[in-house]
């Protein structure tokens, strides 16, 4: 499991730096597009993707960054660098967007026309350079992966928007669109942020992972063998994929090295079967329980 866990990583290192030179060689194409169009939804389009590109260089380097093993200073490891990454792709988005809605509320108070032709033809090098990006990252598991997958992903969109603008603006003289397009690109951005920074927030907070299921997970450990009862059980999840617990577990006529080692070879086993890489067991009998209970817990 840990070592599908770090080809994991490796992978999304080499996507999102796959990802980073098409965004920043197409960021500036798109640039002088937007200024040769005049459309402000592909100067803000292009905005947004030099924004990625800088968040992408920080993400690509805090993916490599977090495969770095525990040491004297991080003893879990660096897999909660990840996490950083996405952080940044949010946040340079959110301030990148507040001048883009500024912008796009100016040109609709003042319209100004577009290329429509070169809208079209850029729309679909944008959709080509951003589809690639974002088929290397369908399949990412990290929320670094996730969080640049699904801003890639708005961008596609976005061309897709862009192209089916620009074809109605070649037969209809309707400038309006063009600001209205970008305002549209911008809210869909602002939502998926928010989407990710709570994904974030969660396992920041070291909320229980909502793809395991920890009813279900107690009740397997409390119906093997020796097993009475257990306590101080806490899950979750390091970097949204390496998932952690640790629980202390209440044994009833259990005799002998062998049996032990059975029965935490099981409880292993039933976690590992839930998703969770690390697991920490403390074996205790009936009196070091009521010890844990007299202290008011043994964490």
């Amino acid at each position: 499991m840990e070592h599908s866990h770090n080809h994991s990583s490796e992978n999304a290192s080499k996507n999102i730096g796959i990802a980073f030179f098409l965004n920043i060689f197409f960021a500036v194409f798109e640039l002088i597009g937007g200024f040769y169009t005049n459309s402000i939804a592909i100067i803000s389009d292009a905005a947004h993707d030099f924004g990625d590109s800088i968040s992408l260089a920080v993400s690509w380097y805090l993916q490599k960054k977090s495969r770095q093993k525990g040491d004297k200073y991080y003893s879990y490891g660096y897999k909660r660098f990840s996490l950083l990454g996405a952080v940044v792709v949010s946040i340079i988005l959110l301030i990148s967007s507040i001048f883009i809605i500024q912008e796009s509320i100016d040109r609709l108070v003042n319209p100004q026309d577009a290329n429509a032709g070169g809208m079209l033809l850029f729309a679909i090098f944008g959709i080509l350079a951003n589809g690639i990006a974002v088929l290397r990252l369908k399949k990412g598991t990290t929320l670094n992966e996730k969080a640049v997958f699904l801003h890639l992903l708005e961008d596609v969109m976005g061309w897709i928007a862009v192209l089916i603008v620009s074809i109605v603006m070649m037969f209809v003289n309707l400038p309006i669109l063009d600001p209205i397009l970008s305002l549209a690109i911008t809210i869909w951005v602002l939502s998926n942020v928010y989407k990710n920074l709570k994904s974030i927030i969660k396992v920041v907070l070291q909320e229980v992972p909502q793809n395991i299921n920890l009813a279900e997970l107690e009740s397997r450990i409390l119906n093997k063998k020796f097993v009475k009862s257990m306590h101080d059980v806490h899950l979750w999840s390091l970097d949204g994929e390496k998932n952690i617990m640790s629980l202390h577990i209440v044994v009833d006529n259990l005799t002998s090295k062998t049996q032990l080692f059975e029965l935490k070879s099981d409880i292993k086993k039933i976690a590992n079967d839930f998703g969770i890489q690390h697991l920490t067991i403390e074996i205790e009998d009936e009196s070091d329980a009521e010890n844990c209970q007299y202290v008011n817990g043994c964490d």
